[in-house]
C-alpha cells in the first residue's frame, strides 16, 4: 500500500496528548492537504489550534456514531488512538470501526497495549476486546501495542519532592517505558508506510528500563532533593491515591498497573519501538528533566 499524494490520514482524538503529537510528527514528512484531525469539539481551543496548521478538522467524537460517519468520508488510513474512558472503551471503539468500514477505510492503525494478549493488567481487558473487534471487522488493521509512558510516572514528581518520598506498589519491577513523543512517532511512521501495515503487531516499549526506586534516585539527582521510593502493598497504595484527590476508579487502575509491573507487564527488551522510528527512544533522565522544568 503505497502512500500517494491524494492519501488521506485521520488522527482521532487529535486534541489529546498523544493526539496533538502525532499530528506534529505527520505534518514533518507528509503536507497538510493529507492529514484530517478528529476531535469531539469542532470549536474548542485545541481544534482552532489544530485548524491554524493548515490541516482539516473534523467533528468525530467516539460516543456519537452519527459524527463519525461523516468524518470519515475520503479517508484512507485512520489511527484509532484508545478512548480515553476506561470502562466506555469496547461501546465506543466499535462506533469508530464500524464507521470507518462503511466508510471504506482501507487500514486501520489502533493504539492497544503492551502484550495485550497476555497482560495482567486491568486495563488491557478493553484493549484485547478491541483487536478482536478489529480482526472481526475484516478491515486490515495494525495493532500498536504501546508500553507506559514515561510522563505516567513523571506527573508524581511535584508531590514526591514536595514530601521527598515516591509512593508505588511495583517493587523491583523493571519498566521500559518511553516518551509519548516516541509512541506518537511510531504511529505516524506506520500510517506513511510504503510498505503493507495490514496484520502487523508491533510491542512498543523504551530501550531502557528502570524500577521505581531507580526512577526516584534519577528525579533525587536531576532535582538535586532527596527523594526516596517507599513501596506500598496495591491496596494501600490505592488508598494513598485516593487520599491524595484521585477518583477511586483511577486510583485503582493506577495502582493495578503498579502491581502488574512488579509482574513485568511494563518489561519489554525487543526494541521494536526504536528499530520503527529509527532513533533510539528518549531517556528517562530527559523526560525527568523536562518535567522539572515545567
Amino acid at each position: 500500500m503505497t502512500l500517494s499524494s491524494h492519501t488521506r490520514l485521520f488522527v482521532t482524538g487529535a486534541t489529546g496528548q498523544l493526539g496533538r503529537l502525532v499530528i506534529q510528527a505527520l505534518l514533518r514528512t507528509v503536507p497538510a492537504a493529507q492529514v484530517i484531525a478528529g476531535v469531539r469539539h469542532a470549536g474548542s481551543e485545541g481544534a482552532r489550534k489544530l485548524a491554524g496548521l493548515g490541516i482539516a478538522v473534523r467533528t468525530a467524537d467516539y460516543a456519537k456514531p452519527g459524527t463519525l460517519a461523516a468524518a470519515f468520508e475520503g479517508v484512507e488510513r485512520l489511527l484509532l488512538i484508545s478512548s480515553s474512558e476506561v470502562g466506555q472503551r469496547v461501546v465506543q471503539h466499535r462506533n469508530v470501526i464500524t464507521a470507518a468500514k462503511a466508510a471504506g477505510v482501507r487500514l486501520i492503525a489502533y493504539t492497544s497495549v503492551l502484550r495485550a494478549d497476555t497482560s495482567p493488567l486491568a486495563l488491557a481487558e478493553e484493549h484485547r476486546t478491541t483487536e478482536a473487534m478489529l480482526a472481526e471487522s475484516g478491515v486490515p488493521h495494525v495493532l500498536l501495542r504501546n508500553g507506559w509512558y514515561t510522563e505516567n510516572y513523571a506527573a508524581s514528581i511535584p508531590p514526591a519532592l514536595a514530601h521527598g518520598v515516591m509512593l508505588g506498589s511495583a517493587g523491583e519491577g523493571r519498566i521500559a517505558s518511553a516518551a509519548r513523543a516516541d509512541y506518537a512517532a511510531a504511529a505516524s511512521t506506520v500510517l506513511t508506510a510504503d510498505t503493507d501495515q495490514g496484520g502487523r503487531i508491533y510491542e512498543l516499549a523504551g530501550d531502557e528500563a528502570y524500577t521505581l526506586s531507580s526512577f526516584a534516585e534519577i528525579v533525587s539527582q536531576a532535582s538535586g532533593k532527596p527523594v526516596a521510593y517507599k513501596n506500598l502493598p496495591e491496596a494501600e497504595f490505592k488508598a494513598a491515591l485516593i487520599g491524595a484527590g484521585l477518583p477511586e476508579a483511577f486510583a485503582g487502575l493506577l495502582a493495578n498497573s503498579d502491581a502488574a509491573a512488579e509482574k513485568g507487564a511494563l518489561f519489554d527488551d525487543g526494541r521494536q519501538l526504536s528499530k520503527l522510528i529509527g532513533r533510539p527512544t528518549t531517556s528517562t533522565t530527559s523526560v525527568i528533566e523536562a518535567a522539572l522544568k515545567d
